[in-house]
Parts: C-alpha cells; structure tokens; sequence
C-alpha cells in the first residue's frame, strides 16, 4: 500500500475534486509562469534576435507542443493520478532558477525551466501520461542557446568547409575564385564566410528535428536514414547558400550582401533541409488487404 500511495495515488475523478484539481493547476501554472516570465522573454528574444542563430527554436517549441497535446488526446480515457516524485526533479529545478537570479545567466534559468516540466507533469498528469509526452519535452532542451565557448570549434570547422567546397564549385563552373583561409575572393569583390555563414545554425535545427522525427517515426531503417542524412543534409544546403552568394557577389558586386537576398538565403537553408527531414521519417503508409470476391 505504501509503495502504491509513492508510485502514482489516483486522485478522486468526481466532479468536485476534478474542478479543485484544475484550479489548483491553474494557480501553479500562474505562479510558474510569473516566475519563469523573464526566462520566457530571454528565449523569445533569442529565438527571434537572427534567422542565424537559435532560428529554430519557435518551430520547435511549437511542434513540441503539438506533439504533446496528441499524445494527451491519446491518454484521455486514462483516470486522474498524481506522482510525488514529481518533487524532487522541480524542487532542484527551482533550486537551479534561484542560483541563476544570482550569476544571472539565464541559460541556467532556461534549463530549470525546461527541467522542472516533467516534474510537473508528474504531479499533475501522473506517470503514464508523463511517459508519453517525456521525450517531446526533453526536445526543449535543444532550443536553447549554445555558448560560442563550446561551438567555436565546430563553427571553424564548418566555414572551412563551406569555403573550400564553394571555392571548388566555382573552379568547376569555371568562375575564376581565390580562397584563402575563410576568405573567397571573386571579381565582384571579396567576402568571408563568418560565424553566421558558417550553417551552425541549420544544423543544430536539423539535427533537432531529425531526432524529435526519428522518435516517432516507425520504421527502423527511416529511423537511421533521417538520423544519418541531418548533418550532411545541412552541411550541404548551407554550401549551396554561400555559393549562391558568391555567384551573386561575382555579378553584382558586395553591395548584393546588405539586401534582403542575404537573409532570404538563410531562411531557405530551413525551409529546404527542414521538410526533406519531415518527409525521410515519415511513417510508411500501412496498406489494407484488398478483398477479392470469391
């Protein structure tokens, strides 16, 4: 009886109990979001500062979203349940929020945010709708912010990639190019592949989705083939990008990088790599048995 009560007590389904039970959500939920409203307008603010970085996170959270209100949908029949242990994953949550109103951070605060959902869920959905919606709320993690510190590597890595790739595209198309370094100099004028050049940013969204879509896809070898296809994916879109800005360079000179075709490159690396990801993990249409008459 005891290890029942800690596992998942059932909370009383009459009508009485049900209502205090969702008031009593809405004022935890409040008091939350009051808590946490800061953190929210530092992730909007990020997701939404540059298409280049952190662009994805808005598409995500959104899907995650989705994805948790269908798994819900799913489990409606299941009865009202309340798991304890919900507590020790949001108390050290808000432990961690306390410690970064101190260093003031805010990506701590971010992860507390994101942490103290399953425990949350817990509390207030019970453990088997928590296992349901577990994974597409670990998916929030991968939205916030990287600090440079841990990524310039990868940054230079891939700018040397795009850079030499691109310099012998052009050879190959016969425009005449010199590349130095992460520099590419064309007649038109010479342009670095920088940070924001580098398609950082459309892989950490590619790989994000290629992991959310791999989960709930069915089949095994669509499941590795998205998982497989992400990085490369990205890396190759972000080249065909900077090529194309360097064709652009060569015709119409540098003043073609302050337009909006800069930004409209950008946006196209997700609008490109991203539905190719969504379409490689879908699940295979189940076919019907076809009666034939006798």
């Amino acid at each position: 009886m005891h290890s029942h009560i800690l596992e998942a007590p059932s909370i009383s389904s009459d009508p009485d109990s049900e209502t205090q039970n969702r008031w009593l959500l809405w004022l935890v939920g409040a008091q939350l979001g009051f808590l946490y409203a800061p953190t929210c307008l530092w992730l909007w603010d990020r997701w939404t500062m540059s298409v280049w970085q952190n662009g994805h996170g808005i598409l995500v959270a959104a899907l995650v979203i989705y994805l948790v209100w269908g798994e819900l949908q799913k489990l409606k029949a299941l009865p009202l349940s309340s798991n304890p242990w919900g507590f020790v994953i949001l108390i050290p949550s808000l432990l961690m929020h306390m410690l970064d109103t101190g260093v003031h951070s805010q990506l701590l605060s971010g992860m507390a945010l994101f942490l103290s959902l399953p425990g949350l869920a817990l509390i207030f959905l019970g453990t088997e709708r928590t296992k349901a919606i577990l994974f597409p709320l670990s998916i929030l993690l991968l939205t916030l912010p990287i600090p440079l510190v841990f990524t310039e590597s990868i940054h230079i890595i891939l700018r040397h990639i795009a850079t030499n790739s691109v310099a012998w595209l052009l050879s190959s198309l016969g425009v005449p190019v010199f590349s130095s370094g992460t520099t590419l100099e064309v007649e038109g004028g010479s342009l670095m592949v920088a940070d924001a050049c580098s398609g950082f940013a459309t892989l950490y969204a590619a790989v994000t989705i290629a992991i959310l879509t791999a989960y709930f896809c069915n089949s095994m070898r669509r499941k590795i083939l998205v998982l497989l296809i992400a990085a490369p994916l990205a890396i190759a879109v972000n080249i065909i990008r900077v090529l194309i800005l360097t064709l652009l360079v060569n015709w119409f000179g540098l003043d073609v990088l302050a337009t909006a075709a800069h930004e409209i490159s950008g946006l196209l690396t997700f609008a490109i790599a991203l539905p190719i990801i969504f379409f490689l993990g879908q699940n295979p249409a189940v076919k019907t048995p076809v009666c034939e008459n006798q």
